[in-house]
């Protein structure tokens, strides 16, 4: 606008800057050099707070309630949020040790509880507690040789099966991609051939090692009957969802039915002769209701072939039973043994205590019961009519009916058993699903070794690099994703080869199908007299050695499985 426009002024400002500009005065101090240094003396002109400021004394924080007008002096200025409440200096940032008060001040306890128990440390981590300054003394970190003993650089055995493993390290995943052919091809031939591969234990470039890469090809495999490639034949339980809407053309057709049952049964029969002989250590049946792992002799700390179904029924229990199938429960027996002893401990102290609710509606309920047969009293044929104990077995059958579905309603089939077992899955029609997505569709059998019928399958890597945030700056991050499947051996396999390829520095988070996580149940009945005779007959399995020794250890996870594991120098934390 020009300046020769009648009305015009220069000096005309809008409304909302004018306010501005005198927020911004209002808030300047009178004296410019009066912000440098000002006296405690001096400083009581510029108001209580600030006075109280320019003297170093700690302040409180404002009440809640307060008027904006010049009544409350006090609550007209507002607190600085970014103002630490406390004295006490800020924490040094940097990449030194760091030291937890409820740490011993010396590594004796620790050490003494380390080689004591002969076990790794389990607990929570912090964000900045690394896992070796839990697993080494305050000031000086254990190496692979200083360890206790052997055990101490493995995590327990996990038999549940896990769909999903990330693996994090510092040290770059590149040597897992872009497999030449005759890596790939190396890797299938060792696989088939059981070719146990050593490592060192320190690699200069992953990337420049072919057998490095070979060993992680034949870790990936793993065989699978039936093989439908437009179905994703595991998880089994819970699958309704992905498995709908998917092609099945044997659904309404009895006769191509007949036929996968058929051919599912020569595989499982062929896969039960091979854990017979020795020559497959364990595999899964995977149904639309439960899960079967049947195990060699020799492995979790049994002289016998076992099998473990979860979560069974009590249709399923009586069926198994009119089959002549003899089997146990080990978590209900377990229990039941715990409640014996402590009723026997305090035998005493009951006595003199009062009476339950339950006891006393036991009671109650007998008195009806006796009412009800009173009238056998009155026409004097009550000792020639055997009373019925009707209560006592409906008490059994409603304990029974309660398990079901539960991880406490476990089996545990041994020996012989196993064989007779085999038949009823074979011959029992509950096992596949007569309705709904999965009907006619026959379990799923998974081996870490090949069979008749089965089909090579690969678990699926991804490799990811990622830039993460640490201390002032960025630090990349790199992680190894496994999809599919993840049998225990293969687990075991995969840490041993990480553990050379990223220098004995990685972690992993462990997705377990939540189905499988009670066959770490401990199982074993008595101590094995013939361990040394057992280990020898399964060398042929086709498991590397220290695979085949980690699953032979008895478990100790109960009802949980492995969530976490974490190596750091050569040691492993894990967490359940």
């Amino acid at each position: 606008m020009s300046v020769t426009v009648p009305g015009y002024s220069p000096s005309f400002k809008k409304p909302a800057e004018t306010l501005r500009l005198r927020r911004k005065r209002a808030r300047q101090p009178a004296d410019p050099g009066a912000g440098a240094a000002v006296s405690p003396a001096g400083a009581a002109d510029l108001g209580p707070r600030r006075a109280a400021l320019a003297a170093g004394l700690r302040l409180r924080p404002f009440p809640a309630a307060g008027t904006r007008s010049g009544g409350v002096a006090a609550a007209s200025l507002r607190r600085n949020p970014f103002a630490r409440l406390d004295n006490n200096p800020r924490p040094a940032v940097g990449p030194g040790p760091v030291t937890d008060p409820a740490w011993p001040d010396t590594g004796e306890p620790f050490l003494d509880f380390y080689q004591e128990n002969n076990v790794t440390w389990k607990g929570e981590f912090s964000e900045t507690t690394t896992a070796g300054q839990l697993s080494a003394t305050p000031h000086q970190q254990l190496s692979k040789y200083d360890l206790p003993s052997s055990k101490s650089v493995e995590f327990p055995v996990d038999w549940s099966i896990k769909t999903r493993l990330l693996f994090t390290s510092s040290q770059s995943f590149t040597w897992t991609d872009h497999l030449k052919a005759q890596e790939e091809a190396q890797g299938f031939v060792q696989h088939c051939r059981a070719t146990e591969v050593h490592l060192p234990e320190n690699m200069q470039d992953p990337r420049l090692c072919a057998e490095l890469r070979c060993a992680f090809q034949q870790s990936l495999i793993y065989w699978l009957h039936p093989s439908l490639p437009w179905l994703q034949l595991f998880p089994r339980i819970g699958a309704d969802r992905k498995i709908a809407g998917k092609a099945s053309p044997w659904a309404n057709d009895e006769g191509l039915q007949q036929i996968l049952m058929s051919e599912w049964a020569i595989s499982f029969t062929s896969l039960y002769n091979l854990l017979k002989t020795k020559l497959c250590p364990y595999f899964y049946v995977c149904t639309y209701q439960f899960t079967v792992l049947f195990r060699a002799a020799g492995l979790a700390g049994n002289d016998v072939m076992t099998a473990v179904l979860s979560p069974t029924t009590r249709g399923l229990r009586e069926a198994m039973k009119n089959e002549g199938i003899e089997f146990s429960l080990p978590l209900i027996k377990e229990n039941g043994q715990r409640k014996q002893k402590v009723s026997e401990t305090h035998l005493h102290v009951a006595e003199s205590e009062c009476k339950t609710e339950p006891e006393e509606e036991q009671l109650i309920s007998d008195e009806d019961e006796e009412e009800s047969f009173s009238w056998l009293e009155e026409m004097g044929v009550q000792d020639e009519i055997k009373k019925p104990d009707i209560s006592l077995k409906l008490r059994k059958e409603k304990s029974e009916v309660q398990m079901d579905h539960r991880p406490e309603s476990i089996v545990l089939v041994k020996g012989i058993n196993t064989f007779t077992l085999l038949n009823f899955l074979i011959n029992c029609k509950s096992l596949v699903a007569t309705s709904g997505p999965q009907a006619g569709l026959p379990p799923t059998l998974l081996s870490p070794m090949a069979f008749r019928g089965a089909t090579m399958q690969m678990l699926k890597a991804r490799t990811v690099n990622v830039k993460t945030p640490f201390y002032s700056g960025y630090k990349d991050q790199f992680s190894l994703e496994i999809t599919g499947p993840v049998m225990p051996h293969s687990l075991h396999s995969l840490t041993m080869l990480l553990q050379s390829a990223q220098k004995g520095s990685f972690s992993a988070g462990l997705y377990t199908h939540e189905p499988t996580s009670i066959f770490n149940t401990c199982t074993q009945m008595e101590k094995i007299s013939n361990k040394a005779i057992l280990e020898k007959e399964l060398a042929h399995c086709g498991l590397h050695l220290r695979t085949l020794n980690h699953l032979t250890q008895l478990p100790v996870l109960g009802k949980s499985s492995l969530r976490f594991i974490e190596m750091d120098n050569y040691a492993f934390n894990w967490r359940s």
